[in-house]
């Protein structure tokens, strides 16, 4: 049987140390399509903000980790006390990466902040946060952490408040939602979600280390949307999910409430947007590719926030082109089903071996 969650995940967070030198160092080979077994998910939950996970031998049957508990409490691991907006993928020296927001939303609720949000909501408005959370490892259990503080930036932001008066990093009002995505000369680009105090939600993105502790680059825009005649963004971009397919980057986005589609030969831009529709009327958000192994057919996960219980959305494609609706899961005819969890958010998915994944069912004890 497994150790109790908080012990585990304590013990989980200080191996690092001990194995910095051994597991860390090391370099695996990235596996092959073809050597690839099974999936791993990754979501948070509005209930406890902690890390969740959970697992597929066939991308269409889904099983939580550690009986859907968290497998990283958020009160371990993040400023705030809670995560959110999870992804993971693998990197360019094989290793898994998973970055997700530093928030809590219900901190004063729970008895963790005497404000409701970390700042002055009418300066910098809802949800609003300063950085994120970083994790490396290179088995899926024994993780390496880093907390990246935006607000301590000295880099110019390129931004202005209403006066035409340059902002500075620490006026930044969130920073949500982090992806990565390998670009093609094999460098980890880390992109998110921000604005500057109450300002238009738009993309950012900043080249990172293989440690996954350090910024290479200064943050820079990746995509907003067009101005408006008051030389504000006509609407707010948030949730960026970029893939490189061929020679071209995919980029999906929410723009209020809808799902977009941009392309580019670089992977910093610019983007084009390309018409998309994906059949389906109501309002997303995070929107997350990845690939069916061994088949043509990419994924398209959404989070319908807007529903009662939360749940996903998936549409399917193979020329990212032409979507075919798949339907949420558990829904009567969508072969997307759960086994043992709910209302789950912001999602993200990983292929991995079949060997990764049964130590990974060996150490939480599910069979």
């Amino acid at each position: 049987m497994p150790k109790p969650m908080k012990e585990k995940t304590l013990l989980t967070l200080f191996l690092v140390a001990l194995l910095a030198v051994g597991a860390h160092a090391k370099k695996t080979r990235i596996p092959s399509e073809r050597q690839m077994g099974g999936y791993v998910m990754v979501y948070h939950k509005d209930a406890d903000h902690g890390l969740h996970m959970a697992y597929s031998w066939d991308g269409w049957q889904w099983t939580a980790f550690n009986d859907d508990k968290p497998i990283m409490a958020g009160d371990t691991i993040a400023v705030q006390k809670g995560i959110r907006d999870p992804y993971i993928y693998r990197g360019p020296d094989g290793a898994f990466y998973a970055a997700m927001t530093d928030l809590h939303i219900f901190a004063k609720r729970d008895g963790l902040r005497k404000t409701e949000w970390e700042r002055d909501f009418n300066k910098y408005d809802w949800g609003n946060n300063r950085g994120l959370v970083l994790l490396k490892s290179f088995d899926l259990i024994h993780w390496r952490r880093t907390n990246l503080d935006f607000s301590s930036l000295t880099c110019p932001t390129g931004e202005t408040d209403a006066e035409g008066k340059p902002l500075p990093w620490s006026e930044v009002g969130c920073v949500w939602a982090p992806e990565m995505v390998t670009t093609k000369d094999g460098r980890i680009l880390l992109h998110f979600t921000t604005r500057f105090q109450r300002g238009k939600n738009h993309i950012r993105c900043v080249f990172m280390d293989t440690d996954f502790t350090h910024m290479t680059s200064a943050p820079q825009l990746l995509f907003r949307a067009p101005l408006g005649k008051d030389g504000q963004p006509t609407n707010s971009t948030i949730d960026s999910d970029i893939t490189l397919v061929g020679d071209t980057y995919h980029l999906f986005a929410t723009q209020d409430g809808h799902p977009m589609h941009a392309v580019s030969s670089n992977v910093t831009g610019p983007y084009t947007q390309v018409p998309f529709d994906d059949g389906v009327p109501q309002v997303h958000e995070a929107p997350m590719l990845w690939k069916r192994i061994g088949e043509p057919w990419y994924i398209l996960m959404q989070d319908r926030y807007s529903m009662t219980p939360h749940n996903f959305y998936f549409v399917k494609t193979k020329d990212l082109k032409a979507f075919v609706p798949i339907g949420y899961f558990d829904e009567p005819g969508c072969p997307m089903t759960r086994t043992n969890f709910s209302e789950q958010k912001h999602g993200a998915v990983v292929q991995v071996t079949k060997k990764e994944l049964k130590r990974l069912i060996r150490y939480w004890g599910k069979r």
